[in-house]
């Protein structure tokens, strides 16, 4: 049998090792998918969902009967009282040894309570539909928080790549003035100059590299996935700012949209609701109970007898199936009426404490519709200045790419100095930078606006 070196061994498992870090691509729909799967703060918010789930169940059951059973055994030695005895002329205290077992089942039904089951009933059915909308709003934030992330990674990867151009340009123009400074056509300090220019480039180049692996990071740890292993993040198609969804829309048009479909709104209102029933059943405290009830019991003992028919002066022990299933058993029904009277002012406290509760939360729902106002008129301004921000750098881009390139040519030819080329090469390399800005800025602003109106739903986030 050939045995494998100790060296193809260990290539076979530098094999496997690169097999294993391939490195992984993920889309924007994808990363809002992964952080929807992982995200800790939506998986409490779906547990406390099922929690509310839960407690509707429970109200459901209280209006079943309470029904409950027992049974006792005993037994007891020493002086008993014998009433038979004391008839017949002797001591009725003797020595015993006694046995006894007896049961009893018992059903109750609240008939009325102040309404307190019914009303319990609903306040949960309002808590389930507020976890369900704090859960929506949950899982919106978490979209938003990824493709906000994401954004960042795509802008510093579209920065990094005009940094780097920016340096190839003035690696060649180096080149360029070392060649001319040789033939004597350029002075020496030219290439000193651009000597710098190019370490400087290189610095811009590192620091954006630095700057894109910690907004990579960053949205990893948004993702919860695995930090040591590599990934690729694709880049969309964002020729051009989707901004229909804006379009013909007033200001007071979106307000009210986000009034109507925030789920945080939504979430304190059927919250108040809750709360509002809460009071009615602290206030239903003060009325009274009425309850119904059925008992059955029996009981056995070893040591009841009873008269002989044929000798009367002799008494038969009592068999334990005619004691415990006919002579012994107790069957009782009956109604009861519960009437609060005075219970140390505690239902008094409780009612006002709900109320307070109550007004609390229609406060808390007050500021937040101001809340959404200001971000929802915020974000709309801030759409509409990004939109002519973005013409306005477009513009910019297109005159300073052809200044760039007018002074480029002037350059090779000697009509202009290394100066005025690096300036023009320096207002190109700005305007890039600043329309790539302006168009992640307002993407990054509709999906803000979005969040804002209460519109992702993580179906389908598009650029």
């Amino acid at each position: 049998m050939k045995r494998i070196s100790l060296t193809t061994l260990l290539a076979l498992l530098v094999t496997f090792g690169t097999l294993q870090a391939q490195t992984r691509t993920i889309t924007i729909q994808e990363a809002i998918e992964i952080a929807l799967e992982n995200n800790f703060s939506l998986k409490q918010a779906q547990n406390d969902l099922n929690l509310a789930e839960k407690r509707i169940t429970s109200e459901y059951l209280d209006f079943a009967p309470n029904v409950s059973g027992s049974i006792n055994g005993s037994s007891n030695t020493g002086q008993q009282f014998v009433a038979d005895r004391l008839s017949s002329g002797l001591n009725p205290f003797v020595s015993i040894n006694s046995k006894s077992i007896s049961g009893s089942a018992r059903a109750s039904i609240t008939i009325f309570s102040g309404f307190e089951n019914i009303n319990s009933l609903r306040a949960s059915q309002q808590s389930k539909i507020s976890q369900q909308e704090n859960l929506q709003r949950q899982r919106e934030t978490v979209i938003f928080q990824t493709a906000s992330n994401y954004l960042q990674v795509l802008l510093s990867k579209e920065l990094l790549e005009i940094r780097q151009e920016n340096l190839n340009t003035s690696q060649r123009v180096l080149e360029q003035t070392r060649a001319q400074v040789e033939v004597g056509s350029r002075p020496t300090v030219d290439l000193y100059n651009q000597e710098a220019t190019v370490a400087n480039n290189e610095l811009l180049v590192t620091q954006q590299q630095n700057t894109l692996l910690l907004n990579k990071l960053a949205l990893i740890r948004q993702l919860q996935i695995d930090p040591l292993a590599e990934y690729e993040f694709v880049v969309p198609d964002i020729s051009e700012a989707q901004i229909g969804n804006t379009a013909g829309l007033t200001l007071r048009a979106l307000v009210n949209e986000a009034l109507m479909s925030r789920s945080d709104i939504r979430s304190t209102q059927a919250n108040i609701e809750s709360l509002r029933l809460q009071y009615q059943i602290a206030k239903g405290s003060l009325l009274p109970t009425v309850s119904a009830n059925v008992g059955l019991s029996s009981r056995y003992s070893d040591q009841l007898r009873n008269p002989n028919p044929n000798n009367p002066q002799e008494r038969l022990k009592v068999s334990f199936n005619d004691q415990f299933f006919d002579q012994q058993v107790n069957k009782s029904i009956g109604f009861s009426i519960n009437v609060p009277i005075f219970q140390n002012w505690n239902r008094m406290q409780n009612i006002q404490s709900s109320q307070i509760s109550l007004k609390n939360a229609e406060l808390n729902l007050e500021n937040t519709e101001l809340q959404v106002v200001q971000e929802v008129t915020q974000s709309y301004n801030d759409f509409n200045s990004f939109v002519k921000e973005l013409e306005a750098s477009e513009k910019s881009l297109i005159a300073s790419e052809k200044a760039f390139e007018t002074q480029q040519e002037r350059y090779n030819v000697g009509a202009s100095t290394l100066i005025e080329l690096s300036q023009a090469q320096a207002s190109y390399v700005e305007a890039q930078s600043n329309y790539t800005q302006a168009q992640y800025r307002l993407i990054f602003q509709e999906k803000l606006l979005d969040f804002y109106l209460g519109k992702l739903s993580g179906d389908q986030v598009t650029f």
